[in-house]
């Protein structure tokens, strides 16, 4: 999909009648050409057609509706754009592998003839040091293939996903072990926070005041306590 209509208007997808209409009101005079100079306006009416257009798409009940149905069959999940991305590193695979190979070859001629001059220099064993430097040579090839590896993989990883999104593809990522832990790891050092500041006299008493005189905070409290009351065993 080339455009997206909600990212056009800057509005969320499940946006109202009434949004759209204002966010249109808002775009339309902000890039509007007769208020602009320059180049500027040049650029404002591109922006402006864009706008139109996507407010005549999404303004429309049933034209939204197709709309919504094509974004949506445009939505890929993370395993889909992981094959996507698989494919197309196999074809930036053969010309890293050249590169690489054309780099660590250079590299190697160079170090066995400096290698031969400092043999001949201070009489040493050549044929000792050849084997040393190319055991050497071997896990200095290896170490750089991977670096190398892994800084074109991610270059080539972050300029696919902005590449998908300028189209309007939207990922789907799916949380990990790892963000749930996180995620418990943050709770339970704002509880334990919470339990150390509460030990204060001073804190403890505005605390308490703040419960009593803040409806929202009122409110949040009891919601949480009628949660904790739910889970917890009952005695």
């Amino acid at each position: 999909m080339e455009k997206n209509y909600y990212e056009i208007l800057e509005i969320n997808k499940n946006a109202s009648k009434e949004i759209i209409d204002k966010a249109y009101r808002v775009l339309a005079k902000k890039y509007h050409p007769d208020l602009q100079e320059g180049d500027a306006k040049k650029e404002c009416e591109e922006k402006l057609k864009e706008i139109n257009e996507a407010y005549e798409t999404l303004s429309d009940p049933e034209k939204r509706s197709e709309y919504d149905q094509t974004l949506q069959s445009s939505t890929i999940s993370q395993e889909e754009y992981e094959n996507l991305y698989r494919q197309k590193e196999y074809m930036k695979q053969k010309m890293q592998e050249m590169q690489q190979d054309q780099t660590a070859n250079q590299q190697y001629q160079s170090n066995m003839q400096n290698n031969n001059v400092n043999s001949n220099m201070y009489g040493t064993n050549p044929l000792q040091n050849e084997q040393d430097y190319l055991r050497a040579q071997q896990q200095a090839r290896q170490q750089y293939q991977q670096e190398m590896n892994d800084a074109l993989n991610k270059a080539y990883h972050d300029a696919y996903i902005q590449d998908l999104k300028r189209r309007g593809y939207k990922i789907r990522y799916k949380k990990t072990m790892k963000d749930y832990i996180s995620i418990f790891l943050t709770f339970a050092v704002i509880i334990l926070a919470f339990v150390i500041l509460w030990q204060i006299p001073f804190i403890r008493n505005q605390l308490i005041e703040l419960y009593r005189t803040n409806e929202v905070v009122h409110f949040i409290v009891d919601l949480f306590i009628s949660f904790f009351k739910a889970i917890l065993p009952k005695k």
